[in-house]
């Protein structure tokens, strides 16, 4: 159901004064960053990284990442020439797990048998019982015209061992079905669990309007649900207009978080808003992040979400990838608290900011689409 106007526009007011610059809560009382500049390590083997895609952390925070290696060109991959042109590089696998010290402890993926690998790679996760799933958002594979094959197109969730043994596949490549579509996603770009890894929530949001939930362990639809809670839809939207109306339909459903408290938390991306909602579907409230002037032809203030690990999840980081800036707000109201990072490409800086995570340390990582680059923020002081 919708908020009442009176409320929703209340709700207005108070985004728009989150985004300003005077924070209602002190400085002092907010999480602040530094950046490591030395992690991770140095990649073995010549390896390079393409553009980052996804980023998660399991439960003895190793950082996992996905990237394409496809975005490599080749002058960025001398080495892998025929003979190399060059002592460096080739292209990293395209999952790779990396040590709290940031070191490779895992490498693998890409084509195999039993499974469909994902067109353009997009989404990492690691599940309760520390499996690694991933998601892609290709349109399928190019032929020789160059145009991609949409009934290809990355439809599907794919389920791994750590070392990369195959185990599981949620749906089937092929795109356009549409929103409420039960067997098939259509370049959802994340995946998360609840607790016990038995309900898989999924940011269905490239082409569908949706968050979907499916069993983890069957692949059988459950459940899913559009803007406020109702059934998707995949009118034409009109364009977000913070004055006079509110969107009441999810544009790029770019991420999605779960909270221990049952709370699902859903990134819509280009209509620079957080939405949340129960476990069930059910809307709750939602955080507005549009500012006059906003450049909406880029990814929005809302690129990705991940949830600060102390005990009562007291903040939600999110990737602004329209200011490349790293915002921490509060999960119960979406304040901002504090802000790091802008545009560059030295350490501390973003290029095309695009996925995030946190560990149990209070540490966030970033990935850049740009950049070609994870980093890590420490917390100044320790996560209490």
């Amino acid at each position: 159901m919708h908020f009442a106007q009176p409320l929703r526009k209340s709700l207005l007011v108070l985004a728009l004064a989150f985004a300003g610059t005077t924070p209602a809560i002190a400085a002092d009382a907010a999480p602040q960053f530094k950046v490591d500049p030395f992690w991770p390590q140095t990649l073995p083997n010549n390896w390079a990284l393409g553009e980052i895609s996804g980023l998660a952390v399991d439960a003895q925070d190793n950082v996992w990442v996905i990237h394409r290696p496809r975005s490599l060109n080749e002058r960025e991959t001398k080495a892998a020439r025929t003979p190399p042109a060059a002592p460096c590089c080739i292209p990293a696998p395209p999952v790779i797990a990396f040590s709290p010290e940031g070191k490779v402890v895992a490498a693998w993926g890409g084509p195999g048998e039993g499974y469909d690998w994902p067109s353009n790679e997009h989404g990492v996760t690691v599940d309760p019982q520390g499996n690694v799933w991933i998601l892609g958002n290709g349109n399928g594979p190019r032929g020789a015209d160059g145009k991609a094959d949409a009934t290809k197109g990355d439809g599907h969730a794919i389920k791994f061992t750590r070392d990369g043994k195959f185990l599981f596949q949620l749906g089937k490549p092929g795109l356009g079905k549409g929103s409420l579509a039960k067997d098939q996603l259509s370049k959802a770009p994340k995946i998360v669990f609840d607790a016990k890894g038995e309900e898989a929530y999924i940011a269905d949001g490239y082409v569908n309007h949706r968050i979907v939930v499916y069993d983890a362990k069957t692949g059988a639809f459950k459940r899913h649900w559009g803007a406020y809670g109702n059934p998707p839809t995949d009118k034409e939207k009109p364009g977000i207009n913070p004055k006079t109306n509110l969107p009441d339909q999810m544009e790029t459903v770019h991420c999605v978080v779960r909270a221990n408290d049952g709370l699902v938390y859903a990134c819509d991306r280009q209509n620079q808003r957080i939405q949340v909602f129960e476990s069930s579907g059910k809307f709750v409230k939602e955080f507005l992040y549009n500012m006059p002037n906003i450049d909406l032809r880029i990814p929005g203030r809302v690129a990705d979400m991940a949830i600060w690990q102390d005990k009562p999840q007291t903040y939600l980081v999110i990737a602004d990838g329209n200011f490349e800036q790293v915002r921490v707000v509060r999960r119960d109201n979406g304040q901002e608290v504090t802000t790091f990072g802008r545009q560059g490409t030295y350490a501390g800086e973003f290029m095309r900011l695009h996925v995030i995570t946190t560990d149990a340390k209070g540490n966030i990582f970033t990935g850049e689409a740009g950049g070609y680059r994870v980093q890590k923020f420490v917390p100044a002081t320790p996560l209490k």
